[in-house]
């Protein structure tokens, strides 16, 4: 699919013309996946009989919690698997995936990612970096790492075959969703099934978790329908709706959704303990309302994608392309223009619009990183927020947009304030 405009083209004239483009071509076919996850979502309310009576919470303990109980329901339909835990106490994505981890893998297994190196934070989880005597290393798991992208970033299976040996020898497979700071594509959930489908021809035994951060409802399916035995995300991005002030989940086949449960509790409690501070009704309003929010943040991105292409930079992926995630990335070629997109979406952001970021170090991060982040939710990044690792070829992640004017509006600001 093609279509050029004049790069003259000021940028009002440029959005508008984007709009007609994508609102015939791409935007149709988000609409479809919205309502087919969103159909999931109702559906799961009514089969569990979410009341009232699930909104009110439990102290101490947090014995016999009605909306505790149906919220790891409803999740659990949602994503389409066994069984979940939905939880407050999950500080980050990170958090809850290092949680899933811990609780397939211990001394002498081998954890293998087949798709290259994890997102920066995950790092010092497995003990690549940092000497933390809580990391898997240090506990005696063994770490090895492949890629089933080829040169040119597109998935080869035929990478595979050199590497028969570790996929057989591996206890859990680590399958990312998402690029993180990398610019290999996000998959999509039929390409995780494929892949899933390529390594059960070599291990049928192996646990494969997916890390499905940034990814809930940007497909039709999640990755527990295409086989994915475990997975893991954060309440702060997409499943939250926006709404939802901290926590995580993690969901999948029910043995191993209990391991989980006791590694973040501990035997004898795991799923039936845990306080939930009140949160049951914006968690599960945050999900009712998230299929909706994750749409309008691809239709901003897409937007971002056309613009910044017609532009002359390089954008994954690019307008027309498939969408596994909320993220857009953005070549920028340079790290004074990096600084200065980051700072005027801050601008652009309705919290802390005065504050300029600055490139800082940030625990868990390997480089400098500069971040936009004026959210009402502090590290929210289903709101609109950008950041990028001070490194070459110095690369903005867009990401988010509670609603699509939002991202539109910050995008006509970030265009303006580019110009040479």
């Amino acid at each position: 699919m093609t279509h050029v405009v004049t790069q003259a083209a000021d940028t009002p004239t440029l959005i508008r013309e984007a709009e007609i483009l994508l609102s015939e071509s791409i935007w149709p076919r988000l609409e479809e996946t919205c309502e087919i996850a969103f159909e999931r979502v109702l559906g799961a309310f009514a089969t569990h009989r979410v009341g009232e009576e699930h909104f009110a919470s439990v102290t101490g303990y947090g014995h016999d919690d009605l909306g505790r109980a149906v919220t790891d329901k409803v999740f659990a339909d949602v994503l389409q698997a066994e069984a979940a835990i939905v939880r407050p106490h999950f500080v980050s994505g990170t958090h809850a995936i290092a949680v899933a981890l811990n609780a397939i893998v211990g001394h002498g297994d081998l954890l293998l990612s087949v798709t290259g190196r994890p997102y920066d934070t995950l790092e010092e989880v497995i003990g690549i970096r940092g000497e933390s005597s809580q990391s898997l290393k240090a506990r005696g798991v063994r770490y090895e790492e492949i890629s089933v992208f080829g040169e040119d970033a597109s998935i080869s299976f035929d990478l595979f075959h050199p590497k028969e040996a570790l996929i057989k020898e591996a206890k859990a497979i680590l399958i990312q969703r998402s690029r993180g700071y990398s610019l290999r594509p996000s998959l999509t959930v039929d390409q995780i099934g494929e892949l899933i489908a390529a390594i059960r021809a070599i291990n049928p035994n192996a646990i494969i978790f997916v890390d499905n951060c940034y990814g809930e409802f940007t497909c039709p399916n999640e990755p527990c329908a295409v086989g994915a035995d475990l997975v893991a995300g954060s309440l702060i991005k997409n499943p939250g709706g926006g709404i939802v002030p901290a926590g995580g989940y993690i969901a999948g086949r029910a043995n191993l959704v209990q391991a989980a449960a006791e590694a973040l509790t501990c035997p004898g409690i795991g799923p039936k303990g845990g306080y939930t501070f009140d949160l049951s009704r914006l968690i599960l309003q945050g999900l009712f309302l998230a299929p909706a929010t994750v749409k309008e943040a691809l239709k901003g991105m897409t937007l971002a994608a056309y613009v910044f292409e017609q532009q002359g930079y390089k954008t994954f992926p690019r307008w027309d392309d498939a969408r596994s995630d909320i993220i857009q990335v953005i070549e920028l070629g340079d790290p004074d223009k990096l600084v200065r997109f980051c700072q005027t979406i801050q601008k652009a952001s309705p919290i802390n619009a005065w504050v300029t970021p600055i490139p800082c170090e940030v625990p868990g991060y390997e480089n400098d990183v500069v971040m936009a982040g004026g959210t009402f939710i502090e590290g929210s990044t289903i709101e609109l927020s950008a950041d990028g690792p001070l490194r070459p070829p110095y690369v903005a992640y867009l990401q988010g947009g509670l609603h699509y004017t939002h991202v539109k509006t910050a995008l006509k600001q970030v265009l303006e304030n580019l110009q040479p």
